[in-house]
């Protein structure tokens, strides 16, 4: 009986040993999903491939335009004539109320100081991010108080 009794002290000692209790969201470095997304955006020149407004397709309004999301947080778009500064930023926001998935989730964050009427300002939110590669990054947002969707797309040049 004193057998039994050590190897089942033994196995449950194992298990509560083995178990891995670190809930963070981060890779084997260390890093963060979101410092992950973040230095995938640094990586080269983007363009919109997708940008959808509450069922509107509106991604011709961008068209031309390269997105460059440097290091220091800025957001630089242009086409060759025209130049759109902003800032962006993507922070591991563990709270889903910010959006209506009920999930915990990434934020995706572009900003910029554009007019209303400007079609720059459509992309300012804090966008939940769907997926990440090397090449796309796709954001989607619960707009308004209708619940409808809107997604974007970037995909790198």
């Amino acid at each position: 009986m004193r057998n039994l009794i050590a190897l089942a002290t033994i196995c449950i000692t194992f298990l509560f040993v083995s178990c891995d209790t670190d809930d963070s969201n981060s890779d084997n470095n260390g890093n963060s999903s979101a410092d992950q997304v973040t230095m995938i955006a640094q990586q080269g020149t983007w363009r919109i491939t997708n940008y959808n407004d509450s069922g509107d397709d509106e991604t011709s309004d961008f068209a031309g335009y390269s997105f460059s999301f440097n290091e220091d947080g800025s957001l630089v778009a242009t086409n060759g004539t025209n130049t759109v500064t902003g800032t962006w930023s993507v922070d591991d926001s563990n709270d889903s109320s910010d959006d209506d998935s009920g999930t915990d989730d990434d934020d995706f964050n572009i900003f910029f100081p554009v007019p209303e009427d400007n079609d720059f300002e459509d992309l300012n939110d804090d966008w939940d991010i769907v997926s990440v590669t090397n090449n796309r990054i796709e954001l989607f947002d619960v707009s308004g108080g209708d619940g409808s969707t809107d997604r974007l797309t970037f995909e790198k040049e």
